[in-house]
């Protein structure tokens, strides 16, 4: 089942009217399961759900934690270039060694999406992204204040099934005292058609670039593989591998994308 919040999400969105069916050859795009997101959006009046099952495992100072998520993504389309966007850890629990467990629903973040360019010759198509974490979850997973973000999405076709993708960005948030911080984002992904239906790729991820005092910067490694089920279905399976010790060692997730 889906987290709680997600199903109100969707069921909200569903009242939207929906675009008659696609061309035979309009397949699902989704957003994940790697950092860098797309360029594109859904369209008009296009209606998707990204959920996923993550497993992370991060050793430090001879601790073992364990988390389980569920990180969703609705997207809803409300023009031909632009789309509304809802997003979620969702479902989160953690298993520190020797400390039990504990669970809760993590925050929310609402964004919108343009889609400002098509590729043209050596120019990327382009995607600019702006999102505000929400302090909506549950009381120990709550963050502190709106902490807002901007990204820019720049990808490229390129020959024989590849496909590049960069998204530098900005963001703040807010330390224990409430001051207001900044960070970078840059990331970058290299992708691969193994076939008809299967898609590959190998990323490059710094979801937070910052000084030591101001949290520190976070690095990946990302591999995975996405299959398309059905135009409008996607599953996909990502490995992630932490580059620092800000960095969760080891993280395995299992996604779901549906649109209609």
């Amino acid at each position: 089942m889906f987290p709680s919040r997600s199903c109100f999400l969707l069921l909200a969105a569903c009242g939207l009217p929906l675009a008659a069916s696609a061309a035979a050859d309009d397949s699902i795009a989704t957003d994940r399961p790697d950092f860098v997101e797309s360029s594109q959006v859904v369209g008009r009046g296009r209606l998707q759900l990204e959920t996923s099952l993550q497993w992370e495992r991060d050793r430090a100072d001879g601790v073992t934690a364990r988390t389980l998520t569920t990180p969703t993504l609705l997207r809803i389309g409300v023009g031909d270039t632009t789309e509304l966007r809802f997003e979620t850890d969702g479902r989160t629990v953690a298993h520190a060694g020797g400390g039990g467990a504990g669970a809760g629903y993590a925050d929310t973040s609402a964004g919108i999406k343009w889609h400002t360019a098509d590729q043209s010759g050596a120019a990327p198509s382009l995607g600019v992204l702006l999102h505000a974490d929400l302090p909506s979850g549950s009381t120990a997973l709550r963050g502190s204040g709106v902490r807002p973000s901007l990204r820019l999405a720049a990808e490229w076709e390129l020959a024989d099934g590849l496909s590049f993708g960069v998204m530098p960005g900005v963001g703040t948030d807010n330390d224990e005292r409430g001051a207001r911080r900044g960070y970078g984002i840059l990331a970058a992904t290299l992708g691969k058609d193994l076939g008809e239906r299967l898609h590959g790729f190998v990323e490059l991820a710094a979801p937070r670039v910052a000084r030591a005092d101001r949290g520190g910067t976070q690095a990946s490694f990302d591999t995975g593989v996405t299959w398309l089920l059905a135009q409008d279905i996607q599953i996909d399976a990502a490995l992630t591998r932490g580059l620092n010790r800000r960095t969760a060692d080891l993280g395995i997730g299992l996604g779901l994308s549906v649109r209609r």
